[in-house]
């Protein structure tokens, strides 16, 4: 792995790629599994009410289980109870308590439920379960779900599937700056340099599902997220040069020829 030279720790556990991918809306299953591996991503996401569990020879989980460390999602839930059930379903059938937990409060924009968001993750997480929730760009509730104890935070960058990219960078940075436990950003992104962007504002991570999986050549995408990923991280630890109201010259003023 090339993605960072310091690695991603979640709960204990060591990532070396910081790009987390969807699995959904591929054009076929080839493409799929070919623009996973140009993404050199480690984590992967399955929606656990729209996929078959079973283990059967071919089957997604069958095929993804043994390259990938697989993160079920709790997509379409609109109950704390729905929520619960599925992430439940999900750790019997993968042998996994790692979930991301979204619970969805309105159909039209897909915006979490944030009251019933809190109360579900301080349920699962009592229940043992590594929980990464999808969340608003808001930093209270980011640290309300940080306090009852999930592993991570994964707030929107914009509408899911909208390609609009990051609406409101200054909150996502001020989520970074604030937040306990690792930061990332989820739902919204378009294209590469906006993956880049995420991690230059402090982003510990990036997932990417449509920006991927519905462009015209996912393969080719799938390998620049894998890179503006990394650009962004290393940029942040490189340390950009600071904003000025004025020109600054890049070479030396003395000794100019005629001076």
């Amino acid at each position: 792995m090339t993605q960072s030279t310091k690695p991603l720790i979640i709960a204990g556990e060591t990532l070396e790629s910081r790009l987390f991918v969807g699995t959904a809306g591929y054009p076929n299953q080839d493409i799929l599994l070919r623009s996973l591996e140009a993404s050199a991503c480690e984590m992967v996401t399955l929606s656990i009410r729209r996929v078959s569990l079973e283990g059967y020879a071919e089957s997604l989980v069958d095929l993804l289980g043994g390259r990938y460390r697989l993160l079920p999602n709790t997509a379409g839930c609109t109950t704390v109870k729905d929520a619960v059930l599925t992430a439940e379903l999900a750790r019997e059938a993968l042998e996994t308590n790692w979930v991301k937990l979204e619970l969805i409060g309105d159909r039209e924009t897909l915006y979490p439920d944030v009251d019933q968001l809190v109360v579900a993750a301080a349920e699962l997480v009592e229940k043992g379960f590594v929980v990464l929730p999808y969340c608003n760009d808001d930093p209270v509730i980011c640290q309300k779900l940080a306090d009852v104890g999930c592993a991570a935070v994964m707030p929107l960058g914009s509408l899911i599937g909208s390609g609009q990219g990051i609406a409101n960078p200054g909150m996502i940075e001020m989520i970074c700056k604030r937040s306990s436990v690792p930061v990332v950003l989820d739902a919204g992104l378009g294209t590469a340099s906006e993956a880049a962007l995420a991690m230059e504002l402090g982003c510990d991570a990036v997932l990417v599902n449509s920006a991927i999986a519905k462009s015209q050549n996912p393969l080719a995408m799938a390998q620049a997220f894998r890179f503006g990923v990394e650009a962004g991280f290393q940029a942040r630890e490189a340390g950009r040069i600071p904003k000025r109201r004025f020109a600054e010259a890049s070479s030396p003023q003395l000794g100019l020829i005629g001076g």
